[in-house]
């Protein structure tokens, strides 16, 4: 039976030391130009040495014209290669792979960030606070993202990254073409399920053809939308369908967007006493994924349970997101220590009468995010993570990140 010690071989040859991956979470220790900093040296060094046998980059951006959040790193060509290189180099001395989460926000992008109109498949907002209407992109325009997709993976494998993960979820670019609610197009790119997915499609093809076949390419994609009217799990059964056939490495599964945030466990369909998320789906998945191995993420805590999922062939890594943030060696407590599980936290407010006003789930969402990449900030600086950081001293952070990247000049 699989284990957590064992390795595993990727389609591309690569070799995971024990399957315990660190999944993607937003670190946004990018400096005012968008380059990375040394903090994300030191925080990944640490969790280099924390016993993961993959560890995944939070989002860097295709365009940085179109952004996350301030403190993004974005990649458009080579003039940070330097800085990206010691990023890379900063986990392998211990033998752990990195690869790099690339993304474009679509219609998720922060206003106060790039002070530009956030485009998207259709002209529909996201329904979240401070979201304003995007612009329909032309086709030039998607195919020229798509390009960009490709630039920013092949920068990456130049620099030293062991691969690249598409983020296809959580409401982001790609989940918006792939979305019935956010992609209402009539054209090559919309109009039903196989267009809708067409540029998902094409964005793994264009990577693929950019970088070495011993590079690894994975995906991040979403399980189901969460949300009455959007994309399905039986629409993403056939979207790892399509895609089992175009030289993916992993696919990591996940769940929900920031308006239905099923990732952080508030609306997904859970196993074993709320952990794995969506590792019912995983299951659902496995045949038509084929040789492609599947990450889980959401979740998972247990030794046990992580070790039940495994042996049953469900899937073939477990992700861990959250609990890194406040216990970045994990790995190395699940696989060498007596304890047998790893606490997570979680931060926000309560409806009352401010539910009458705001979306509370929405902000929670944001505030949330905001705590855990405050303890990633501390990693960084080389401090230890600070559990009893309370949500109004994240409130008011998350507010001045986001003023100092409303008035700060961008490099052009």
């Amino acid at each position: 039976m699989t284990t957590l010690h064992d390795s595993l071989t990727l389609p591309c040859g690569q070799v995971l030391p024990n399957r315990l991956m660190k999944s993607a979470m937003s670190e946004v220790l990018g400096d005012k130009n968008h380059a990375p900093t040394p903090k994300l040296d030191q925080l990944y060094s640490t969790w280099g040495r924390g016993g993961y046998g993959l560890l995944v980059t939070g989002n860097v951006m295709v365009d940085r014209t179109q952004i996350g959040e301030p403190g993004n790193v974005v990649i458009e060509d080579e003039r940070d290669l330097d800085a990206l290189s010691r990023w890379a180099k900063s986990t392998q001395d211990t033998g752990t792979p990195i690869w790099m989460q690339i993304n474009h926000p679509g219609r998720q992008a922060n206003l106060a960030a790039v002070r530009q109109r956030p485009v998207a498949p259709s002209p529909i907002a996201v329904k979240i606070p401070g979201a304003s209407k995007p612009r329909e992109l032309t086709n030039a325009e998607i195919e020229n993202i798509i390009d960009r997709f490709a630039t920013t993976a092949a920068v990456a494998e130049t620099a030293g990254f062991n691969g690249v993960q598409v983020h296809a979820a959580h409401g982001y670019l790609v989940a918006q073409f792939l979305s019935p609610l956010s992609n209402v197009r009539d054209d090559e790119w919309g109009g039903d399920p196989e267009r809708r997915m067409r540029f998902v499609l094409e964005v793994v093809r264009r990577i693929r053809s950019r970088v070495s076949p011993g590079f690894a390419v994975g995906i991040k994609l979403n399980s189901a939308d969460f949300q009455r009217g959007g994309f399905t799990e039986e629409e993403s059964r056939d979207v790892v369908a399509a895609l089992s056939t175009e030289g993916l490495d992993l696919i990591e599964v996940s769940g929900g967007s920031y308006e239905a945030p099923a990732m952080m466990g508030s609306a997904a369909k859970s196993t074993r006493d709320r952990e794995a998320y969506f590792l019912e789906y995983a299951r659902a998945i496995r045949d038509v994924a084929g040789s492609i191995p599947l990450a889980v993420t959401g979740g998972n805590r247990t030794r046990v349970a992580m070790e039940s999922a495994l042996a049953s062939g469900d899937c073939d890594l477990i992700g861990l997101g959250r609990p890194t943030a406040t216990t970045p060696h994990a790995g190395n407590t699940l696989l060498e220590s007596d304890e047998s599980r790893i606490e997570s936290h979680s931060v926000g407010y309560k409806g009352g009468l401010l539910g009458k006003v705001v979306d509370v789930k929405a902000i929670n969402s944001a505030v949330d995010l905001a705590w855990h990449e405050d303890q990633l900030h501390r990693i960084g600086k080389g401090k230890e993570p600070d559990v009893t950081r309370g949500k109004g001293r994240t409130t008011a952070a998350l507010i001045a990140r986001s003023r100092r990247g409303a008035f700060t000049k961008k490099r052009s």
